[in-house]
């Protein structure tokens, strides 16, 4: 058990506001005049119909004060005694145990997703904000964009990875071997995948593959140009590209015999692992160890068992000291052996793996390349590999394949000898006196841990200089220190960065964050208009941006109309982003690994633009983990090791870089894996049913009504009994919980989609960031924006479902909990569900203005409703606003609407509604159309149509 002092803290200071609350009204309304001695004689003033029984002011005593501050110790102690538990109980442990089984899992799952996007989504902010800065823009409203793009992107690899991983598979809780009718495996020789005559279409786009029959325990490569469709092919083998992305799939394509177009991926989970890209974009858990077991959590095997299965891949992958270490803390290297030991935990019979060497050292690269080798030849597994630049696979591939004019034909292992770039061009003699960039014993801290230790360097005009290093050295940290520095050390950090005063451009790892508009035109007339603007309003000619591009891409065909920016491949986004950062021609130019996603034509696009950029004068500084390329452009190399940047002799780095760049030339240490059967999975448990559409309805109609009634209670104890009305707000408070759970067990069935989950998880914790960012404080709450955009682009189930997880979670993370917490639940699920419910029909500018006028009324009716079922608490009794028990309705409720408007609508309201409205006219439409284009389901009349797919339903279950 471990103490939180936060929550007690806080639950400590909303204690001591109450009971200045209750002091302030007693005083206010009606005067707190009982005893001895007498402090104020305030006039008292009553106030008009239908407010006759209303006093304002009168005497005020000692005595008066302290029975007000006493008859407020009951509700502050309750208070109290929740921030004491929120303080020793870890709230989130709970989305753990939900998720394990029973009739919250998809709940639980998702709440799981969300508790582990929360350190993406810090991340992300903190990648955007540093974007907009080496942009020169402002970090404003347009910023979420960005932010939310990334988020949703980050939303559609979760969902693809939580379906690889089996969830919401029929089969999870089915006897080994037993299958539905509808996927009777097939005999293809032995083979797990038989490709014959097939074509792999998204968009515009197809791939061709002839024939394709790797055998068991081979390892296959695929290589091709930049945007060729490498990816595209490992999708569709894994099932994404016809049952998540809307592609289609003609021909032939049969996994261990299952006709992959009528089978989703979820139903292969145990015959295929996938290591997508970017792996650590795509990780559903917290911690390593919970990262691994999901496979088998989700397929119900005992819980000794799997983690015994743990252990077991943990020691063969050789993560064995990371199962205890939290996911965002991994470095790229580390990242990828946890991917790929959560891929085979379950011991498939084919392993994809999506450009695993792209962000690796060689050290990490060989690693890698070790443990695919050892799974194929050990434990029989076919592995199939996608990548650029494969010579470190060359030793282990037994065939290779290329993608060549839209066709999946053989291809011809590369030559480790003779790299395909330029030549190395020698650069030219600088003299020591002309520097334009000196660093001297920098170093950049980032939350008191250290990133850069004592690095100096000196950068002259026209040379091409290359910072290398192993994961974790810290040349990305020394690359952003020296483009913020404005002339000194950056902020937080110690040193001395001196320049002559010209622009330093930063192309940051994180590269697609640069990216702010929504079509690629729209990002060069922005690039034009910022060029345009450091030339003192100059004009620049037409069409600049556009050519300067082209001269970049070389012959990588990147797309210069309305194409989204994020929708190119990662080859194109690269070439993108350098063009932006370059269209000023900077004095200094930084690049942080320029290679990552590009093919040979696109590494020597990109080597001749570097050239061109170092012979016009720029000085040009990158880091990367790629030799050869640094060889190739002449570069003075920089060696970083422990964040230190030594001054080094560069032949004497560069023999080493070619001593451990070749796998040819040095043995690999390969982990031994056995191929023993995980223990047999836990009894069969029932498989969720979900409940008939009818009874779905009755129960969530009836729940919120009787949530409703919890909320309004002191208005409707008119109507019952004294001694019954005595008893409702025990009621109330016991129904609102009742509530909560069955709105969640009826909608639950609603989440059973792996892309349903990830989405509504990502959004919750973005909707957990805002709400906390934003506090409330003063009415503020910009998390109305979020629910009302999600609400209205996915509808009424999501909105409810998201507004519901954003309080779940916001409250589990800074300690919340307490009995608010159901009536706060439904007051933001009504929110979001209100927003799905209004007209589908209307678009454009209209759609904006309806929305802004649900946020106006949606802010007032929130506040009425959350005072109303508090108000009697809050105010206690004695005073002129209290509730009366047994008075006529009329009276009640005209204390109400005073009470109401004094402590919230006039104020609090009032700032929430004009928040809200501001907030959807500065990023509504923006944030409308990055929801349109989360990627679907389903394709409309794609086969996961066709297949009458869970997940198609579900999508259409719940409006998205």
């Amino acid at each position: 058990m471990t103490f939180r002092p936060a929550p007690l803290r806080a639950a400590a200071a909303l204690a001591v506001v109450f009971v200045a609350a209750r002091v302030i009204y007693r005083v206010l309304f009606n005067g707190a005049g009982t005893g001895a001695p007498l402090l104020l004689d305030l006039p008292p003033v009553r106030l008009p119909a239908p407010y006759a029984h209303v006093v304002l002011f009168g005497p005020v005593t000692g005595q008066g004060l302290w029975d007000a501050a006493l008859s407020a110790l009951p509700i502050a102690g309750v208070i109290l005694a929740f921030g004491v538990v929120n303080a020793f109980v870890d709230i989130s442990r709970g989305f753990l145990f939900l998720a394990r089984g029973g009739p919250l899992q998809g709940m639980g799952r998702m709440l799981v997703v969300a508790w582990a996007a929360l350190p993406a989504m810090a991340d992300a902010v903190t990648s955007v904000r540093l974007a907009f800065r080496l942009r020169g823009e402002r970090f404003g409203s347009r910023a979420l964009v960005p932010v939310l793009e990334r988020t949703l992107e980050h939303a559609s690899r979760v969902a693809a990875a939580l379906e690889l991983r089996g969830f919401g598979s029929r089969a999870a809780h089915r006897p080994s071997g037993h299958r539905p009718s509808a996927h009777r495996p097939v005999d293809d020789g032995g083979g797990p995948l038989l490709v014959r005559d097939a074509r792999f279409r998204i968009g515009e786009a197809q791939i061709h593959v002839a024939a394709l029959q790797p055998a068991r325990g081979s390892v296959t490569v695929i290589t091709g140009p930049t945007g060729s469709g490498k990816s595209t092919v490992l999708r569709g083998i894994a099932g994404l590209l016809s049952h998540i992305d809307g592609g289609y799939i003609s021909g032939t394509l049969r996994v261990e015999g299952l006709d992959r177009a009528s089978t989703p991926p979820r139903d292969t989970a145990r015959v295929i692992g996938v290591v997508l890209q970017n792996p650590r974009a795509a990780f559903a858990s917290t911690k390593v160890r919970d990262e691994i077991s999901l496979g088998l959590e989700l397929r119900g095997v005992a819980a000794a068992d799997a983690n015994a299965r743990v252990l077991e891949i943990a020691e063969s992958t050789g993560v064995s000291a990371l199962l205890d270490r939290n996911l965002s803390t991994l470095s790229a290297g580390e990242a990828t052996l946890v991917a790929i030991a959560a891929a085979v935990v379950e011991h498939p019979s084919l392993l994809l793996v999506d450009e695993p060497l792209a962000d690796l050292d060689t050290a990490a690269r060989t690693r890698v390349t070790a443990v695919l080798h050892s799974l194929a030849r050990d434990a029989g597994v076919c592995v199939i590999v996608a990548e650029h630049r494969a010579q470190p696979l060359v030793p282990v591939a037994d065939s290779w394949w290329t993608v060549n004019g839209g066709a999946l034909v053989p291809g011809v292992a590369p030559v480790l000898a003779a790299p395909s770039l330029p030549a190395a061009v020698p650069q030219p003699a600088h003299p020591a006196d002309s520097p334009v960039l000196v660093a001297a014993n920098l170093a950049v801290h980032r939350k008191g841990q250290p990133l850069v230790r004592d690095a100096s360097l000196t950068l002259h005009r026209g040379e091409i200089a290359a910072l290398v290093g192993p994961n974790g050295a810290g040349k990305s940290s020394l690359l952003v220190a020296l483009a913020l520095h404005n002339g000194k050390a950056a902020d937080g950090n110690t040193g001395n960065i001196t320049s002559d005063g010209g622009r330093v451009a930063l192309v940051p790892d994180a590269s697609d964050d640069l990216f702010t508009r929504d079509t690629v035109a729209g990002e060069l007339r922005a690039a034009e208009r910022r060029v345009a603007r450091q030339k003192n309003g100059a004009r620049t000619a037409a069409g600049f941006a556009a050519s300067h591009l082209a001269r970049l891409r070389g012959n990588v065909a990147t797309p210069i109309g309305n194409e989204h920016p994020r929708d190119l491949s990662a080859g194109e986004r690269r070439i993108l982003a350098i063009a932006l950062q370059t269209m000023d021609q900077p004095d200094v130019l930084l690049i942080d690994e320029p290679t990552r996603g590009l093919d040979p034509a696109a590494l020597t696009a990109v080597a001749a633009a570097l050239r061109a950029a170092a012979e016009a004068g720029s000085t040009v500084l990158i880091a990367t983990h790629d030799h050869d390329f640094a060889h190739s452009l002449g570069a003075r190399i920089i060696p970083m090791r422990d964040g230190v940047a030594p001054a080094a002799p560069q032949e004497k780095v560069e023999a080493s870089a070619a001593a451990t760049q070749s796998p040819a030339t040095q043995a690999i240490a390969l982990p031994r894996f056995d191929n023993q059967p995980v223990g047999p999975p836990a009894p069969a448990k029932p498989r969720r049913i979900r409940m008939p559409r009818g009874a779905e309805l009755a129960i969530l109609a009836a729940a919120n009504l009787l949530a409703l009634g919890a909320f309004c209670w002191p208005l409707l104890a008119t109507a019952l009994p004294q001694d019954a009305a005595a008893a409702l707000p025990y009621a109330a408070l016991a129904i609102a919980p009742l509530a909560v759970v069955a709105v969640v067990v009826s909608l639950d069935g609603s989440v059973r989609s792996a892309h349903t989950v990830a989405l509504l998880g990502v959004l919750a914790a973005v909707g957990t960031a805002v709400r906390v960012a934003s506090t409330g404080v003063g009415g503020v709450e910009a998390v109305f924006i979020l629910l009302i955009l999600a609400g209205r682009a996915f509808g009424p189930r999501f909105g409810m479902l998201l507004g519901a997880a954003t309080i779940a979670v916001s409250s589990a993370l800074w300690g919340g909990i307490g009995p608010w917490t159901p009536f706060q639940i439904f007051a933001c699920a009504w929110v979001g569900a209100g927003a799905g419910l209004l007209p589908r029909r209307v678009r454009g500018r209209g759609e904006l203005w309806m929305l802004c006028g649900y946020g106006a009324v949606a802010s007032y009716l929130f506040g009425l409703l959350t005072n109303l079922w508090f108000w009697p608490f809050a105010v206690g009794a004695g005073t002129g606003i209290s509730y009366l028990p047994g008075a006529p309705l009329e009276t009640n409720l005209a204390s109400f609407l005073l009470y109401s408007l004094v402590t919230s609508t006039a104020g609090w309201d009032t700032v929430r509604a004009v928040t809200t409205i501001v907030g959807i006219i500065l990023v509504g439409r923006a944030v409308l159309a990055a929801f349109r284009r989360v990627k679907p389901v389903s394709g409309a009349g794609g086969q996961a149509a066709q297949a009458s797919s869970a997940q198609a339903r579900d999508r259409l279950h719940l409006g998205v």
